[in-house]
């Protein structure tokens, strides 16, 4: 199944996953997630998705220059609550890469390894998008990404709604696509536009 070449060229994130190691699921608990397995999470592809993915690979680089990061050793906070507008979605994506749950999560093993009560929602006071805190030595980071700061193309409008209306050719369906991608693209490729769109914040404990 295809899916865009640029996908292939955003840089991975490389964890360990202490659980992953415990199980046998990755060998010595190293796994690495991609962007391409964030758009599966999402169902989808979308500068939300890319901004979320930036801000976890920013804030994990701030919080863990040296050493990799730890799955199930960060919180996630946000600032807005989960219901407004795409604050689940980026939550979700974030929650994924690192191994964090929300009161739903899971509850560990032998009081270990537990993930459940590190994501949360409606950080009112919170100056930023999202936070991450390593929970062993309470180092945090706020990010934001402003993804508006990406225009589209004055094209992408009318062929969206065209798209969506089922009247669009194949040609324009087409093109539609790839003009949609391409704001993804440069959210998560072009590193002199994530300095102007990223804010990221490190709080030492």
């Amino acid at each position: 199944m295809g899916y865009p070449a640029f996908f292939d060229q955003v840089p991975g994130i490389t964890l360990y996953d202490p659980l992953g190691d415990l199980l046998g699921a990755f060998e010595e608990g190293h796994l690495e997630i991609n962007y391409y397995d964030c758009a599966r999470l999402a169902g989808h592809s979308c500068p939300t998705v890319a901004s979320a993915y930036l801000m976890a690979y920013a804030g994990l680089r701030a919080l863990y220059p040296d050493t990799p990061p730890v799955r199930s050793r960060i919180r996630v906070e946000l600032q807005a609550s989960k219901e407004e507008g795409v604050t689940g979605v980026i939550g979700n994506v974030v929650a994924y890469i690192v191994g964090a749950g929300d009161e739903g999560g899971f509850k560990g093993i032998g009081g270990v390894y537990a993930r459940n009560d590190l994501l949360s929602y409606g950080h009112s006071a919170l100056q930023g998008t999202l936070r991450l805190t390593d929970i062993d030595n309470h180092v945090s980071v706020t990010l934001s990404a402003d993804t508006s700061l990406v225009p589209g193309s004055p094209d992408m409008a009318p062929l969206m709604q065209k798209s969506m209306q089922g009247i669009a050719t194949a040609e324009e369906e087409q093109r539609f696509q790839t003009l949609w991608q391409n704001r993804v693209k440069a959210i998560l490729l072009d590193e002199d536009l994530q300095k102007k769109i990223l804010t990221l914040t490190k709080e030492n404990a």
